[in-house]
Formats: C-alpha cells, structure tokens, sequence
C-alpha cells in the first residue's frame, strides 16, 4: 500500500484538488456562494475524474520509468518496487476506466476529454517525453489540463485568466527544466533526450533563465491588473524568487544543487494555489 500511495503521489492529487476548487469559488464561478460551488455535482465529478486520470498518469509514468529512477532516485525505487509491474498496469487501466466512467455524468463531452487526456498521458510517457524540448513542454502543459478541464466546464474567460494560465503554465515548465538537469545522468545512460542530453547543461540552464524573464513579465503584467485583488503580492515575491533563480543556475553544478532550485519553484507554485483566495480581497 506504501508503495503504491509513493507511485500515486497522493498528496500532488490533493494540491490539484484543492486549486480546482479555489479557481473555481474564487476565479471562474460566477456564483458568489461559496457553498454551492463545493455541492455542485458536476463539478465534483470532474474533478473526480481528473484526479483518477492524474493518478493513473503518475503509475505508467513510473511504470516506464522504473530502470532510470534507479539511478536518478534510487531511495524511491526502493519504495515502488514492492509494487509489480502487472499491478501497476491493472492499477493503471481501472483508473482509466472508472476516470470516463464517472466524467459521463457530466457530459458526453466531459467523456471525451477525459479519453483524450489519457491518451495524451500514455502518449507522453511512452514516447513524448524522451524528445529534447517536446517533453517538457507536453509535461506542462498536461500539468494544467485538469485546470483547463475546469475552465471549459465554467466556460469563462477574461485576461487575468488566461494570463494566470500563461503564468501557470511557465511556472511548470521552469519546474520541468529543472528537473531534467536533476535527472541528467539518468537521461544521459538510457538514451532519454531531454534537452541538457541532447544540447548540454548550459544551453538548458540558459533556456531557464529565459523562460524566469518571460515568467517573470507575465507576472508583472499580472500584479497591475485590478482581478487579482490582494494576490499581487504573491507575483511580487514570484518575481524575486523567479529572478534570484535564474541567476544562481548558471553558478551551481551540482544536482543537490539543481533539486533545491526545483523544490523552490515547485513551492512557489504551491503557495499560487493557495494564494488564490486573495483574489477576493
């Protein structure tokens, strides 16, 4: 149970969870009642299936990853290999299968998102994401899927949002790039091409830091609009952290190094989920 608890990576679900909800009360729902939009049916089975989904992304995700993660993370494999890789597989296909199931009490067409995101997550972990560039920006963008899911649902769209979208999603992809240059020597042995494999640690940490400026922009622009209410000194503190980043990248070498810098933008994404009730004041 342990380790199949590790290979879901239930509380990356609750994160997930929880910023659907508060997106939805404080960003995309016109309803004002904070109460309705947590009893909405709809709503709740959306989110359901996307967590099925997500869940069942991480367990083929490790499922193919299995031989590298030894070398890249080694005290997890540890944990996970109690898990066989045929339950992993009917772990994996029920959660698919109940994910649908349960999307069709909100539309025909809810099901069909739901078919294609799996789709798009096996595609991912099968093939897209040993492609130089092409796997990190498909792992973002299905990073923001359920939100996306969350957004059609609702059906609203302003600038603030699809600017907090671009935000998001560049947020995610820093993240992604970090990652690779944490998981290098991993990659490098088994042939994945990520882009520190396929253009050196250089070129990627280069593309970080242009990607930190765009993010860090975007976040600018964010901070000067009236919709965000008191959550523009959560993009004021993103910047500086964003910045600091960007800089210190290119003067460390190391992977514990790398993780760190990982672990602050995966907090930084966090704490954006968490500050969204601020939109409010």
């Amino acid at each position: 149970m342990i380790g199949l608890l590790s290979v879901v990576r239930g509380y990356n679900i609750l994160v997930i969870i929880i910023a659907q909800y508060l997106a939805s009360i404080y960003i995309l729902s016109d309803d004002v009642c904070v109460v309705s939009v947590l009893l909405n049916k709809q709503l709740f089975y959306l989110v359901f299936s996307t967590s099925l989904l997500i869940a069942s992304g991480y367990i083929i995700n490790d499922f193919y990853d299995t031989e590298k993660d030894k070398i890249n993370k080694p005290q997890k494999v540890i944990i996970t290999e109690f898990v066989s890789k045929k339950f992993k597989l009917t772990m994996y296909l029920v959660l698919n299968t109940i994910s649908v199931l349960v999307s069709i009490f909100v539309s025909w067409r809810a099901s069909l998102f739901m078919l294609l995101f799996a789709f798009a997550i096996w595609l991912y972990s099968h093939k897209l994401k040993r492609i130089a560039i092409i796997g990190n920006i498909s792992a973002s963008a299905l990073a923001i899927t359920p939100f996306f899911a969350v957004f059609l649902y609702y059906k609203n769209i302003s600038e603030a949002i699809v600017l907090h979208a671009i935000f998001l999603y560049l947020l995610i992809l820093v993240r992604e790039l970090l990652k690779d240059l944490v998981n290098y020597e991993g990659d490098l042995i088994y042939g994945y091409q990520t882009l520190p494999v396929r253009f050196s640690l250089i070129v990627a940490k280069y593309i970080v830091s242009f990607l930190i400026v765009i993010s860090s922009l975007v976040g600018y622009v964010l901070s000067q609009l009236p919709e965000v209410g008191a959550m523009f000194g959560y993009f004021y503190f993103s910047i500086v952290v964003l910045v600091v980043s960007g800089v210190l990248v290119h003067f460390f070498r190391t992977k514990k190094w790398y993780l760190f810098q990982y672990n602050v933008i995966k907090v930084l994404i966090l704490f954006g989920v968490f500050f969204i009730a601020l939109v409010s004041y």
